[in-house]
């Protein structure tokens, strides 16, 4: 019922844009100019105009969404604008069994069942709390349309996909089956003071507008970082920073080992150091609210598999069959660089701010006191892209295994900035691109502690069982110790995500700025010493922060979509 309006809108978008310019149509090359759209036909039917189907279309009885998959190589060939029209495709499909959805023989980490004699086929084919939990991306990336966050029903709940299928039936002893965890004790829904430890988190679901954006940040952050670890010698340390964001400090002892212990804000994945003896990657992971991700491919690589059962074939092999579905090669690397593409060049949110004077009074007030009383501290407003930076390319250099990688395949890339992608889009000044993303890329502990309800009670910056000799694990302690750090929220499009945080368990704004203590707490405590006036103007700013409406032309627009100036003449 939802996907043909979410693809429609987002074609309207694409025909509006009047083609694209940037995917490579040779091998290492960016390529010129797509052929404007004249029509929305046109852009609807831009793939099958180029390559033709792989299927037929007026097959009787047949039941699947993608009619044509990209050949690996193809992705240079096709054109910019039907290589991203093929990526929204891949986003809005809903998957069926018919095209490889579902995996009854594999979990959602993509390791075998733990009891294969159960399959997860109907009754068991979906499970909200364990996976698979949805049959396309836009069916929770989707509002307020196709790429952004969604609502609470739209939760995912990540480390459930390490159990076939979450029962809690108590009488189901098998471990990471339906109940019992790897310590081999049974599991609830959440923490309940009961003693009896959740099996999952819950997750809101992330908002993508914006992300080729963040990914090149996290990427020219890491190379900074990764610069100043390379310049540190034995018995030195120094300050990690990038682009005004300070990350603690690395030292090396006089034999030449790695001391991580100051730093600060970065991943545990990207801190290990093997004993001491090498050095820790420092590469930031800009995605997933416990910051576990590196690259919109490794997230769509990952969600693939999890959420809908389709394996990649950069994942999984090619000509595999991990699951057990009869079928092989199910998406192509050159699929993955079509979504990639395709989320990558999602537009950026802006402002939509009404034009009634006591509202626009109040998000002035608000912004300025935003910053005044310190959110502005993590929440930065904007992060500067440098050297061309916003030239997104496909693949990511720090991209973990199973994963495409430099050298893997020639690159793809497309200028971010593009007048020919879909509005408003963000563009150079003076060579600098202005983010405005209201984050600080780092994690904090923003919470009162292990008892705080904000804190996760799995910290999926850690495996579930440690290594053992032969093939033998034990479960991890560490694992289920929990967190309670959380990636900066990325505030730009965060009105049109309710509800809020990493849980999604805030209906209001004000709920989520209220619930920040730890490293926030003095922030909190300057907000309420704030009057209830400019408390509310804080709010009203935040308000203003959201995905733009379709067509939109300026980054700032008021209630009607029409561009505006921000602040107004003389209010500066």
């Amino acid at each position: 019922m939802k996907t043909r309006p979410i693809l429609a809108s987002m074609s309207l978008a694409l025909a509006a844009a009047c083609g694209y310019e940037g995917a490579g149509s040779e091998p290492g090359t960016d390529a010129e100019s797509a052929t404007p759209a004249e029509s929305l036909g046109q852009v609807e039917s831009a793939l099958e105009q180029t390559l033709g189907t792989t299927t037929d279309p007026y097959a009787l009885g047949q039941e699947i969404s993608i009619k044509r998959h990209l050949a690996d190589g193809e992705e240079y060939r096709v054109g910019a604008r039907a290589l991203i029209e093929h990526g929204m495709q891949l986003f809005t499909a809903v998957w069926t069994p018919q095209e490889g959805g579902g995996r009854p023989l594999s979990k959602g980490t993509g390791e075998p069942l733990s009891d294969p004699s159960m399959p997860l086929v109907f009754p068991r084919n979906f499970n909200r709390i364990s996976a698979m939990d949805s049959n396309s991306c836009a069916s929770c990336h989707n509002a307020p349309f196709a790429g952004g966050g969604g609502h609470f029903v739209t939760n995912a709940f990540i480390p459930g996909q390490r159990f076939d299928f979450l029962t809690f039936d108590g009488a189901d002893t098998i471990t990471t089956k339906g109940n019992f965890d790897e310590r081999g004790l049974p599991t609830t829904l959440i923490t309940n003071g009961t003693g009896v430890d959740a099996a999952t988190n819950s997750r809101a679901t992330l908002g993508m507008f914006g992300a080729g954006f963040i990914e090149m940040l996290a990427r020219q952050m890491t190379s900074d970082l990764q610069q100043q670890r390379n310049s540190v010698a034995p018995g030195r340390s120094v300050a990690l920073n990038s682009k005004g964001v300070t990350f603690g400090t690395l030292a090396r002892s006089a034999n030449g080992k790695w001391d991580v212990s100051r730093v600060e804000g970065i991943s545990k994945q990207s801190l290990q150091t093997k004993e001491g003896d090498e050095a820790p990657s420092l590469v930031l992971r800009p995605f997933h609210q416990q910051s576990l991700v590196i690259s919109i491919r490794e997230f769509t690589n990952n969600a693939m598999n999890h959420h809908h059962g389709i394996q990649t074939t950069e994942r999984f092999g090619l000509d595999t069959d991990p699951d057990g579905d009869g079928h092989r090669n199910e998406m192509s690397r050159a699929d993955v660089t079509a979504a990639s593409i395709f989320q990558a060049t999602l537009p950026v949110p802006g402002r939509v701010i009404p034009r009634h004077p006591l509202i626009e009074e109040a998000v002035w007030t608000g912004e300025q006191k935003f910053e005044q009383v310190g959110c502005t501290s993590c929440h930065r407003e904007t992060l500067p892209l440098t050297d061309r930076a916003w030239v997104f390319s496909e693949p990511n250099p720090f991209n973990p295994p199973k994963n495409l990688r430099p050298g893997d395949a020639a690159p793809v890339s497309v200028d971010l900035t593009s007048h020919a992608l879909p509005g408003p889009r963000l563009r150079p000044k003076n060579g600098v691109v202005h983010v405005p993303a209201y984050t600080d890329m780092k994690l904090h502990d923003i919470t009162t502690g292990p008892d705080d309800g904000n804190c996760d009670p799995l910290d999926m910056q850690e495996s579930a069982t440690i290594p053992q000799s032969g093939s033998n694990t034990t479960a991890n302690p560490a694992f289920f110790a929990g967190t309670c750090k959380f990636l900066t929220k990325k505030l730009w499009g965060a009105a049109n995500e309710p509800p809020f945080f990493h849980h999604g368990k805030f209906t209001t704004l004000r709920e989520a700025v209220l619930a920040h203590h730890g490293e926030a707490q003095a922030v909190t405590d300057a907000y309420l010493a704030l009057s209830e006036d400019e408390q509310n103007a804080v709010i009203e700013f935040l308000k203003s922060l959201r995905v733009l409406p379709a067509r939109a032309r300026s980054l700032v627009v008021d209630e009607r979509g029409y561009a505006r100036s921000w602040p107004p003449a003389g209010w500066n």
